[in-house]
């Protein structure tokens, strides 16, 4: 009953800057992907690998049913975080103590999509392995991977990405505006020099250019930006004198990699001091960063605390300021009081491409080093000693910091933005916890990072990623601390597995004396929720009820979090509600109401109202357990807890067929065992859970027949996650078979349209000019404003219609039409 159903998403960067003709790449790319499971694009740094990938990976997207997923490895140093990257990149919610990587394969045995893996470079063994164990476990998935070095493995198809092809520069250049090379620079130069085109007066020394650049993209690109205080003619005798210097006078061309070298060390002394500052010690920053961060790590702080205040997480958001690039970063960022000279030196690392600015789904500004940049400010950085440690430090330490404000505020209306941020600050996670565990005298402070992120791992699914780093972090800290003792009963509440129950509880028995002794009050009662929490998994449900009870008539404990007090009384009631004691359950939930309400908390809640309506479903109470199980699947969503969307469509499934809906019962179940496949697909093999779904299933089938059963089951496995809570919170009630849309060619049902978006006038001018096929620079024509602003437009609607590419924005337009 568990496969995997369809579900044709599309995972892709957004592209924020034009794309230059490749059309012999994207044309070899589609071909191998087409008879090949594994193709690597190679090439060196700065070719453009990552973005060829992306637009092969778009073209061939509707060959997948179950989509294309996008993995970053730029930001990973271990090899071991390399199936949970791509496992995190999938959605998969893994709690088995299976290893890893074959954990991935089963999960995704029977699906069929596209993996693209950029980066491999750094990590060859690992990515080989991927890919292997990939090949060989599945059948309808292949890889897509960028590398400057093929992966080895002789299944492996290469496709070679060369430079940007040029024309000779004394040649006949009528054509040229037919080359990519100088069509990049024009498009990229018309950025800072509104107008600019190729002419029959500079087309010459643009091909001479970009020949003296070898046809790298982003050499072409950086070299661009000067055009801001210079002329063509300019650029090219500046860069001429350049290039005589490295070579020490000889005509000889310089090798490609040095070509690189020489655009970005040229680059790199046209910032001025603040801004090569800012550059170095942003390199230790992986992944995309935000203002905050950037302060943090460059604002020169000590190494005691972070040089910002700790972010607010809720719906406010500002419009009075903007940050660099001319968009407002949104939420609380300090920089607009705090780091002005940081503010200054990323608004001009922006302008000379060195940074690329990121808009994300929720309209917040982010920041990125492409990897050849990063790598670079890393060499600059280690030139003077003990700066990159000091640098590592002051991220860790906000790092840290950030951790502890999500903490404190979990209990709270802020859980949407605390979860949407740590997704985007995961690379950074990473980093701040692998430097603090390999880096001598740092370990305790990874081991409170990791502790102080249990709600993180717990609540937002990662279960997998947070058990591998608080091992680590547990063997590098064998000494008695509160901090051992905060790790210890986190890594037994990520225990999820039967095989894992028994190590999990004691830990957090481990955790409890330890505590007691350290005479830590709130670590003692946080561990012996742990402790009932698995007495409840393993089906101890008595047990689970006198320890409840307990927990719950002592009260909080001083420092105890309100999150963990809550859940106290959310299992004494689930206890109580599977005995059939459902009165003294939906007693209990109103205490957890009230509590939740006082807070404007959500994710206690959504468990609250869950076993709310279990206690109304066995009280035979019909329609209000389904609205209470509704209030649950909505505040679920609303934190992206899959665990909890599960076990809420379980629920939801057996109400409905205790209700007579057995139509909308195997419509739901089919919804529910596709949500559990990215988890685990036996329920954690619990009794109680299965038996929930079990008791839906074995109703809805004797119902209404095993054909009847089957069609509205696949038709529930058809419907992608957003589509199906659609389904379920609709409140007709409505029990008919229907069908989920016309077919497509494989035999599943087309997607649903999007739902309905809401852009702004100025967007939605900007969307219809995108629809006419207008450039970025043409639109700006058009509408009387800068290009960077276009620019930000198209960000912006790309990111809230969900679209990888401005054709996707065509379609929705018509669509709206």
């Amino acid at each position: 009953m568990g496969g995997s159903a369809p579900r044709r998403d599309c995972h892709l960067p957004v592209e924020t800057t034009s794309f230059v003709d490749r059309r012999s790449e994207l044309a070899e790319g589609r071909e191998l992907l087409s008879r090949a499971r594994l193709v690597t694009l190679t090439g060196p740094g700065g070719v453009g690998k990552t973005r060829l990938a992306g637009r092969i990976a778009a073209r061939v997207a509707r060959a997948f049913p179950d989509g294309v997923r996008f993995v970053h490895l730029s930001g990973l140093h271990d090899p071991a975080l390399v199936p949970l990257a791509v496992a995190d990149a999938l959605g998969l919610h893994d709690h088995s103590e299976r290893p890893a990587l074959d954990s991935l394969v089963e999960r995704v045995r029977d699906r069929r999509l596209l993996l693209v893996v950029d980066n491999c470079e750094h990590l060859p063994t690992a990515c080989a392995a991927l890919a292997g164990a990939l090949l060989r476990g599945t059948t309808g998935i292949r890889v897509l991977a960028t590398s400057r070095h093929r992966l080895g493995l002789t299944e492996e198809h290469l496709l070679e990405v060369r430079p940007l092809p040029v024309p000779d520069p004394d040649g006949d250049l009528t054509a040229a505006d037919g080359y990519p090379s100088l069509a990049l620079f024009a498009d990229r130069a018309a950025a800072v020099v509104p107008g600019f085109r190729l002419t029959p007066a500079n087309r010459s020394a643009v091909a001479r250019l970009c020949r003296r650049l070898d046809g790298l993209p982003l050499a072409i690109e950086l070299a661009a930006v000067r055009m801001r205080v210079l002329d063509v003619h300019q650029l090219l005798a500046r860069l001429d004198d350049r290039y005589r210097l490295l070579t020490g006078g000889s005509p000889a061309a310089l090798p490609r990699h040095q070509t690189l070298r020489a655009a970005v060390d040229w680059s790199h002394e046209l910032c001025d001091a603040r801004e090569q500052a800012v550059w170095a010690r942003l390199s230790v920053l992986a992944g995309s960063f935000d203002l905050e961060a950037a302060e943090a790590v460059c604002g020169g702080a000590p190494a005691g605390g972070p040089a910002t205040r700790a972010p607010r997480f809720g719906p406010e958001r500002s419009s009075s300021s903007t940050s660099p690039g001319g968009e407002s970063p949104g939420g609380d960022s300090p920089g607009r009081a705090g780091c002005p000279d940081v503010l200054e030196a990323v608004a001009g690392l922006v302008d000379k491409s060195v940074l690329c600015r990121e808009v994300t789904a929720d309209g917040r500004l982010r920041y990125r080093l492409l990897d050849s940049l990063r790598h670079y400010g890393l060499e600059r950085l280690r030139e003077t000693p003990g700066e990159e440690r000091a640098a590592r430090v002051r991220h860790r330490d906000w790092t840290q910091e950030l951790a502890a404000a999500c903490e404190r505020e979990w209990f709270g209306p802020g859980q949407p933005g605390i979860v949407a941020r740590l997704r985007a600050d995961r690379d950074n996670i990473r980093a701040a916890l692998d430097f603090s565990l390999t880096t001598h005298g740092e370990a305790r402070a990874g081991l409170r990072l990791a502790g102080t992120l249990w709600f993180h791992w717990h609540a937002c699914g990662a279960p997998r990623e947070g058990r591998y780093w608080l091992d680590r972090a547990l063997d590098a800290n064998p000494d008695p601390s509160p901090e051992r003792a905060r790790a210890l009963w986190t890594a037994g509440l990520l225990a999820g597995c039967p095989e894992d129950l028994t190590r999990g509880r004691r830990r957090a028995e481990e955790a409890r004396a330890l505590a007691q002794r350290l005479g830590d009050p709130a670590e003692a009662a946080h561990a012996d929720y742990v402790i009932g929490v698995i007495r409840l998994f393993s089906d101890d449900i008595p047990g689970a009820l006198a320890h409840f009870r307990a927990a719950v008539a002592r009260g909080r404990a001083p420092g105890q979090h309100l999150s963990l007090l809550g859940l106290d009384h959310v299992e004494l009631a689930c206890a109580l509600a599977f005995l059939g004691r459902a009165d003294e359950a939906v007693e209990v939930c109103g205490e957890i109401r009230r509590l939740c309400a006082e807070h404007g908390e959500q994710w206690v809640l959504s468990y609250g109202e869950r076993i709310l309506a279990l206690a109304h479903a066995v009280k035979g109470d019909g329609e209000r357990a389904e609205a209470h199980a509704r209030e649950a699947l909505r505040l679920k969503l609303a934190v992206h807890d899959v665990v909890g969307i599960g076990l809420t469509l379980d629920l939801l499934a057996r109400i409905a067929a205790d209700r007579g809906a057995h139509h909308r019962a195997a419509l739901v179940l089919g919804g529910a065992d596709r949500v559990w496949t990215d988890v685990d697909r036996d329920r954690w093999g619990s009794a109680c859970l299965n038996a929930t779904r079990r008791a839906a299933e074995d109703r809805a089938r004797a119902a209404i027949g095993a054909a009847a059963y089957r069609r509205s089951y696949d038709g529930g496995a058809a419907l992608a996650l957003p589509e199906l809570a659609a389904r379920v919170l609709d409140d007709t009630g409505e029990d008919s078979e229907t069908d989920t849309g016309p077919a497509r060619p494989d035999g599943h049902p087309e997607e649903p349209p999007a739902a309905t978006v809401r852009l702004t006038r100025r967007e939605a001018q900007v969307a219809a000019l995108v629809a006419e096929g207008l450039a970025n620079q043409q639109i700006a024509d058009r509408l009387v404003i800068a290009r960077r602003t276009a620019e930000g437009h198209v960000e912006r609607i790309l990111s809230k219609l969900g679209c990888s590419n401005r054709s996707q924005i065509a379609a929705w337009v018509a669509a709206q039409r």
